[in-house]
């Protein structure tokens, strides 16, 4: 597949998504073995906007993207509903792909495209990106110290303010509402610290009967012994994003966990009677890191299964919280 003289992997862009702008296409262009070919879009003049700060060649329309032979891999930053098509056309022209979360909307279409990619020996990866950050495994070193004692609980959640009508998020056929594009974040880091094994205890999703979509929820979890892990999610609050873990003995907390900035440096908060304790952590990247994940299984063959199994465990996750949640009208 790789065979280009330069040496770098030859990427192209299907969509010209804001998080593309911000965050991983400034995170590619600073990755010395990746060089971007061609980015797409539905509009000839969103893609040369694009192609003027981050180079390759300016393509309206994403079928000329799958056609371009010198090219050996396609980042994915379309709506969440659209990418279990676009991956799997990019999988038939024998690219290697990396999509933005959720891979699909589906246990069965993401089981069957991680096969697909398998079986034609290309690699496929996921980016939920804020798994590449360096702070949470810091936090699992504080727990496995016994700074809190023995696990009793866990809780996340990730709230933004209402987006601007017309938003994608507010189209059911294309962005599938606020638990397709932010739940999945609090289920994803409950199940890293929790483990896979997580079972759906209830649900409950408020639905705008406007947009015909889901504007927020709260998700109740638990480990088979017992331990509750409480999300939530929306896209109706101010904007929020983090965890605690309750413990027999104290309590830790951290902010930005899925967001922060590569110049942010974490501040992780240990409460315990009479004790208060805070431990600065060192920046980090996780658009970087992701980026040099994705260019190291396809250049040097670094295994990804485990990424692409807790990829194949979130979505059966996800299908079943969704079947148990009650939905009420907002």
């Amino acid at each position: 597949m790789f065979d280009n003289m330069n040496g770098r992997l030859r990427m192209g862009v299907m969509g010209c998504a804001d998080i593309a702008w911000r965050r991983t296409l400034p995170a590619m262009a600073g990755n010395s073995a990746v060089e971007v070919v061609a980015i797409a879009s539905r509009s000839q003049q969103s893609a040369e906007a694009f192609t003027e700060r981050f180079g390759g060649v300016p393509l309206e329309g994403y079928d000329a993207l799958l056609e371009l032979d010198e090219l050996d891999a396609v980042y994915i930053p379309l709506p969440g509903l659209l990418h279990a098509e676009w991956v799997e056309r990019a999988l038939e022209a024998g690219k290697h792909v990396l999509v933005e979360k959720p891979m699909t909307s589906s246990y069965r279409e993401t089981s069957r495209l991680l096969e697909a990619a398998r079986s034609r020996g290309v690699v496929l990866l996921e980016n939920y990106m804020f798994l590449y950050h360096s702070q949470h495994e810091a936090v699992r070193k504080v727990l496995a110290e016994g700074a809190i004692g023995e696990l009793r609980g866990f809780a996340s959640a990730f709230t933004i303010p209402p987006k601007p009508e017309g938003d994608i998020r507010y189209r059911p056929s294309v962005g599938g509402g606020a638990f397709l594009d932010f739940g999945g974040y609090p289920v994803r880091v409950a199940q890293y610290f929790l483990g896979g094994d997580l079972e759906v205890v209830g649900a409950v999703f408020r639905h705008d009967r406007h947009h015909d979509v889901v504007m927020s929820g709260s998700v109740l979890l638990c480990t088979p012994d017992g331990v509750p892990a409480q999300l939530a999610f929306g896209m109706e609050h101010s904007y929020r994003n983090d965890y605690s873990l309750a413990g027999s003995t104290g309590r830790l907390m951290l902010d930005r966990v899925f967001t922060p900035p590569e110049t942010h440096r974490p501040v992780v908060r240990i409460e315990r009677q009479d004790h208060l304790e805070e431990r600065v952590l060192a920046t980090d990247h996780q658009f970087a890191n992701v980026i040099e994940t994705f260019v190291e299984a396809v250049l040097g063959g670094r295994d990804i299964r485990p990424q692409q199994d807790g990829t194949l465990r979130q979505a059966a996750l996800i299908e079943k919280i969704g079947q148990a949640a009650i939905s009420r009208p907002a």
